[in-house]
């Protein structure tokens, strides 16, 4: 590896000005500089990256955290969370938690003995159904900032970048509703999560708020265990006046259009169906369906924003950011 050394040696000139020289620096002459950058193109100079944080006490580098690499609404995430940094002249470091509070407990302590400079953090299931925090609120005693994305600890002072998850899924409900839709039932597999019970607490409260709706919610969750196929083609046989579906997750959506295709129901004309996000399966699906996006681009981008503005000292004061949902009507529900 070609060092400044050998640089200003070529050059017969000092370390220090060859330094310059690559930071444009006004006190060196144009000439000078020209020479110096040619050079170091020439031997395919590369700063080192260790040196220069030792110098400045900054890796320049960030810790990702997610819950599953497989899902692709945090797939999409990670993707604009690496273009945004590399833009921003920031590495990223990804850890998978695979779920396990262990695994994202042992990403953060390796990553915050000084391999990094904040962290951008999805929390797995098994912290938040167990309810564990100490861990995040460790990692901030050492100043090293965080931000949470899509799943949340909202007892942890950090910034925050989520959606309007209740009112996302009030909106969906209040769509079918307004279709006509008499009996509407809610599919989950997230319900101990917290985007879970959100979602949830929104289709509840459409029901609860709409005067022409007579019918008691229906919420069916199922475990990682389940089989959802079976799980929800045995549900739609069992409740063949069920006119409205609308899904928590990413793939439950997808499974009851097949399903009840499958059963011979006439979508959207008997049955109304609306998924979440992850626009990926979209492609596959006949009729097209229905969807609320959650924009995971946006995510991405805003979390590295806001977790460099608190690296940079540009901002002080947590905040959380509100990404805008859209409801996307396709070919599973009457516009």
């Amino acid at each position: 590896m070609v060092t400044l050394k050998q640089l200003a040696e070529q050059l017969s000139v000092s370390v220090s000005t060859v330094s310059k020289a690559l930071h444009d620096s006004e006190e060196i002459s144009p000439e000078t500089v020209k020479r110096v950058k040619a050079l170091a193109k020439h031997l395919n100079y590369q700063p080192n990256k260790m040196a220069i944080s030792l110098k400045s006490s900054k890796t320049k580098s960030i810790g990702v955290i997610i819950p599953n690499i497989l899902n692709h609404f945090f797939a999409k995430v990670l993707f604009a969370i690496e273009k945004e940094a590399s833009s921003r002249g920031y590495d990223i470091i990804i850890c998978i938690s695979n779920e396990s509070f262990t695994k994202e407990l042992q990403s953060l302590e390796v990553l915050g003995n000084g391999s990094v400079d904040g962290f951008i953090i999805s929390i797995a299931e098994e912290t938040q159904t167990k309810n564990k925090i100490d861990h995040f609120n460790s990692i901030l005693q050492q100043q090293l900032p965080i931000v949470m994305f899509d799943r949340v600890a909202n007892d942890v002072d950090c910034d925050k970048v989520i959606i309007d998850d209740f009112g996302a899924m009030q909106k969906a409900t209040t769509h079918l509703i307004n279709e006509g839709r008499k009996k509407i039932a809610l599919f989950s597999n997230i319900d101990e999560l917290s985007v879970g019970k959100l979602r949830s607490d929104g289709y509840l409260k459409a029901l609860s708020d709409s005067k022409e709706y007579k019918n008691e919610p229906i919420m069916l969750t199922h475990g990682k265990e389940e089989d959802f196929d079976e799980y929800i083609e045995a549900f739609l046989i069992k409740n063949p006046d069920v006119d409205g579906i609308i899904s928590a997750d990413n793939t439950s959506g997808v499974i009851a259009l097949n399903k009840a295709l499958k059963l011979g129901y006439k979508v959207p004309q008997q049955l109304s169906i609306i998924g979440f996000s992850d626009e990926n399966v979209l492609k596959f699906t006949d009729p097209k369906l229905s969807t609320i996006s959650q924009h995971a681009l946006d995510i991405g981008k805003a979390s590295v924003k806001i977790l460099i503005d608190r690296i940079e000292k540009v901002t002080t004061v947590s905040k959380t950011k509100v990404i805008k949902t859209d409801l996307v009507l396709r070919q599973t529900t009457t516009h």
